[in-house]
C-alpha cells in the first residue's frame, strides 16, 4: 500500500474508532504529511518499503530543521515521532506491512527538568504562615518544619511514627522510611525540633483523643493518620498565604521543600555524597541534578557581583 493511502486509512481509524478531536487529527495530519514528504524525498512510496533508517532520518530532520521548517523542540519532535510510530503499528496490526520499521526508533527523551527550589527568604515566609496556637495550627507548623528540616518526602512524613523521632538526644534525629523499604537516619534541626516538641506536647494528645490510637506522628482532626492529600492541602494553603505560586509550572508542591532542602545544603557547602545520603537516593546521579541548580546560582552571583562579568 502506498504511504499516502496508509496515512489516510490511519487517520480514518483515529477519527472513527478512536474518536479524536478535529484539532488532534489536524496535528496528526501535519506530522504525517511531513513524514510522507521525507519518504518521498528518499524515493520511498510504499509503506512496506520503509526501513528503520528512513524513520531515524526523519527524526534527525525534525531536530535539525530545513529551509521550510525550523528545528523542532524535543517535545514537538517526540510528538511527531509518536504519530509516525502509531502509523506503523496500525499498518502492522492491519496486515498492511510485514513489520514495524519504527519499533527501534525511540522518541527523543525530554531534557531533565531542574527541580524548583524556593529561596531561603521564601521558605521562611512559607513556614511563618503556620503560626496558629491551636492543635491544627501547631500540627501544620510541625509538618512544614519537618519537611524542610529533614528533606523528607511527603509519604515519609505522613508515614513517620512517634517512635521514629529521637528529639531528646544530643543530636536530634528521625528515622525515615523511604522507597524500596530503605530506611535512613536524618538530623532534625533546631527549628523543626522546637515545632515538633510543641506539637507533640500541646496538640497531638488532643487530636489523638478523638481517634482509635495510631503511632503516626501527624494526625488529622479526627485523630487518624494524616493523609498525603491532606498534607498537600496544608502546604498549598501555606503557600497561598505566603504569596507563593499555587498553580502553574512554578506552583509550590509537596516536593518543593525537599528540593529546597537539597539546594540550600549544597549552596551552603555540603558535599553531594552527604546530600545523597540525607535524601535517600540510591544513586548519586539522582542527587547531582541539584548541583546544576547551584551552578546556575553561582552564575547569577558572578554576573551581578563581578566588575568584568558583563
Amino acid at each position: 500500500m502506498t504511504v499516502q493511502r496508509a496515512v489516510q486509512a490511519y487517520l480514518d481509524h483515529l477519527m472513527v474508532e478512536r474518536g479524536l478531536s478535529r484539532n488532534t487529527l489536524a496535528s496528526y495530519r501535519r506530522d504525517l504529511d511531513r513524514y510522507q514528504a521525507t519518504l518521498a524525498a528518499a524515493g520511498v512510496g510504499d509503506l512496506a518499503a520503509v526501513r528503520p533508517a528512513d524513520v531515524a532520518a526523519h527524526l534527525a530532520g525534525l531536530r535539525e530543521g530545513d529551509a521550510d521548517h525550523p528545528p523542532l523542540s524535543t517535545a514537538s519532535a517526540a510528538r511527531a515521532v509518536s504519530a509516525v510510530r502509531g502509523l506503523h503499528r496500525f499498518a502492522l496490526r492491519e496486515g498492511l506491512t510485514p513489520d514495524d520499521p519504527s519499533r527501534e526508533v525511540r522518541p527523543p527523551a525530554p531534557p531533565k527538568r531542574l527541580p524548583k527550589a524556593l529561596g531561603v527568604d521564601q521558605v521562611e515566609r512559607l513556614l511563618g504562615t503556620a503560626a496558629g496556637d491551636d492543635p491544627l495550627g501547631l500540627r501544620d507548623r510541625a509538618l512544614l518544619e519537618f519537611l524542610y528540616g529533614t528533606g523528607a518526602r511527603i509519604s515519609e512524613a505522613v508515614g513517620a511514627a512517634v517512635d521514629d523521632l529521637d528529639l531528646g538526644a544530643e543530636h536530634p534525629a528521625a528515622v525515615l522510611h523511604g522507597k524500596g523499604g530503605r530506611t535512613r537516619l536524618v538530623p532534625v534541626g533546631r527549628y523543626a525540633k522546637a515545632a515538633l516538641e510543641a506539637y507533640l506536647v500541646r496538640a497531638r494528645p488532643a487530636l489523638a483523643a478523638g481517634g482509635r490510637g495510631t503511632p503516626a506522628v501527624f494526625l488529622n482532626a479526627r485523630g487518624g493518620p494524616l493523609s498525603r492529600q491532606s498534607a498537600w492541602t496544608i502546604l498549598h494553603r501555606a503557600a497561598g498565604a505566603a504569596g507563593l505560586p499555587t498553580d502553574g509550572p512554578h506552583a509550590v508542591s509537596p516536593h518543593t521543600l525537599r528540593h529546597s532542602y537539597a539546594t540550600h545544603l549544597l549552596d551552603g557547602g555540603a558535599d553531594v555524597r552527604v546530600v545523597q545520603e540525607l535524601l535517600g537516593h540510591a544513586s548519586v546521579t539522582t542527587t547531582q541534578v541539584y548541583t546544576l541548580v547551584t551552578v546556575d546560582r553561582l552564575r547569577e552571583v558572578y554576573a551581578t557581583a563581578h566588575p568584568r562579568a558583563r
